[in-house]
């Protein structure tokens, strides 16, 4: 039987045949040294992926390992990271005479697979890598393959939970809009309305080059061939109160890692400010205090900054 991600599969090895900047395999050379043979392979992404500039900006990294046994020394980070996963660290290497700051998140590949697939009710991992991302240091062939494979399988994911919930849609466009604005609003996010309109603008073409290879992939026609239609509400009860759940899972997951990652990232608590100033405009005065005990600072502020409109 042939696969139906096929097509989709090689579209992404297509988009990882594309050369990074020195500093950025740097950084994730060194990052991947700290792991001591278990990581697969570094998927990087983000804005830094998309635009090309390093210098006062932060990369983006999830290093792929192949168990948190094998990647922790630390028998709590290993317990931290199955629990809630991912762990999140911070990174600075010189490369050249350049700063290169990272922050990057470890997920196993077992994860990786579960959190890309349509079984797992949190947004987080399929909605993140239907986004553009590339490969860095893959372990061999097969790892690659089977990495692409989960990236492929998050974009599926992505759209076809979409498509439950509203099956008429079919323009790459309405489908990829609509997508971002649900799994953003089942998370912790600081920034504005608008933002999946703005993240489908950002690499509009390659979305609309993989919408057909999604919808084949889903089984479903696409919107030059068949015009969908509405289902009666009663069929979409089931959907609704689904995506229901993705957005209480989602807020509470992703409050939980922002306490987690304040205790494995260094400077967590002055990167969540600056993030939240930037995207959301509302400043956070760090005091010593916050610095000494980010975790009991970070639960304090939590509702003080939801009330400012930093959170959604």
């Amino acid at each position: 039987m042939s696969d139906p991600t096929a097509a989709l599969h090689r579209f992404i090895l297509h988009e990882w045949q594309r050369d990074v900047a020195h500093e950025v395999m740097a950084a994730a050379q060194d990052i991947a040294a700290r792991y001591e043979g278990s990581v697969a392979g570094i998927l990087f992404y983000g804005s830094c992926l998309r635009t090309g500039q390093i210098a006062d900006k932060i990369l983006d990294f999830y290093v792929i390992v192949d168990s948190y046994r094998a990647a922790y020394a630390s028998r709590w980070l290993r317990i931290a990271n199955r629990l809630i996963p991912p762990n999140v660290f911070y990174h600075e290497i010189d490369a050249g005479g350049v700063t290169v700051r990272s922050k990057y998140a470890v997920l196993s590949r077992a994860d990786l697979a579960f959190r890309t697939g349509p079984e797992c009710l949190n947004v987080s991992v399929w909605a993140r890598f239907c986004q553009p991302c590339l490969l860095l240091l893959p372990r061999d062939e097969a790892t690659k393959e089977a990495i692409a494979g989960d990236v492929a399988q998050a974009a599926v994911t992505m759209i076809g939970n979409l498509v439950d919930l509203k099956p008429s849609l079919r323009l790459s466009r309405q489908l990829w809009v609509a997508a971002f604005e649900q799994t953003y609003a089942a998370e912790l996010r600081s920034e504005r309305g608008g933002k999946g309109l703005e993240i489908y603008l950002l690499d509009q073409d390659r979305y609309d080059r993989m919408t057909p290879l999604v919808l084949d992939a889903l089984g479903l026609a696409p919107a030059a061939e068949k015009s969908a239609k509405q289902p009666a509400r009663l069929k979409l009860i089931g959907p609704r109160l689904t995506w229901a759940a993705r957005r209480i899972n989602g807020k509470v997951i992703s409050f939980l890692r922002l306490v987690k990652a304040s205790m494995t990232f260094d400077g967590g608590i002055d990167y969540l400010a600056w993030k939240i100033r930037r995207h959301s405009g509302v400043e956070i005065a760090i005091t010593p205090w916050m610095r000494r005990h980010p975790v009991l600072a970070g639960v304090s502020l939590f509702w003080g900054l939801r009330k400012k409109g930093a959170f959604k």
